[in-house]
């Protein structure tokens, strides 16, 4: 009986330590996922608008493939993202043009953190880490040279999904 007591505890304490990643390894399972999303899709196809409400994108593992429309200095626009859960969220975009994040009332959010790299995937231009709240957020592309973004949004640290 100790034998067989010892060895469940060994064995949920084995699984407790294996389940708990540190911050590195959330990061690298963030990046994971926004580069197989950027390189696999699957792809949503939007046109950002110069003024108003944008079409909606989502953290639904899915590629946004996001064309530009012309704005002042170049090619830019908005799309909108509904956040029903308030926490970090990733901004990944296969190419590296200018975000800007503003929350309903039109103030801008700013980045915990952001990168036009990564260090696992070369696919991945632009990673910004971003704290957003419950609600509907405008995320401002542009101006830019490029006449599209492919834009992928994952919630920050490691979670499991099926793929669809």
């Amino acid at each position: 009986m100790k034998k067989n007591l010892l060895s469940a505890l060994f064995l949920s304490t084995a699984l407790l330590v294996v389940g708990c990643g540190d911050d590195a390894d959330e990061a690298t399972s963030g990046d994971e996922e926004g580069c197989e999303h950027l390189q696999e899709g699957p792809a949503v196809n939007v046109t950002a608008v110069a003024t108003g409400a944008g079409p909606a994108v989502s953290n639904d593992h899915k590629r946004y493939d996001i064309a530009l429309v012309d704005v002042a200095g170049g090619k830019g626009g908005a799309v909108t993202f509904a956040v029903a859960e308030a926490t970090d969220y990733i901004l990944f975009t296969g190419a590296s043009v200018p975000v800007k994040v503003t929350n309903g009332s039109g103030a801008t959010v700013e980045f915990e953190e952001s990168t036009t790299s990564s260090e696992l995937c070369t696919d991945i231009k632009g990673r910004h880490v971003v704290p957003l709240t419950v609600g509907t957020h405008t995320l401002t592309f542009g101006p830019s040279t490029l006449s599209s973004v492919s834009l992928v949004i994952e919630e920050g640290g490691e979670h499991d999904h099926d793929h669809e």
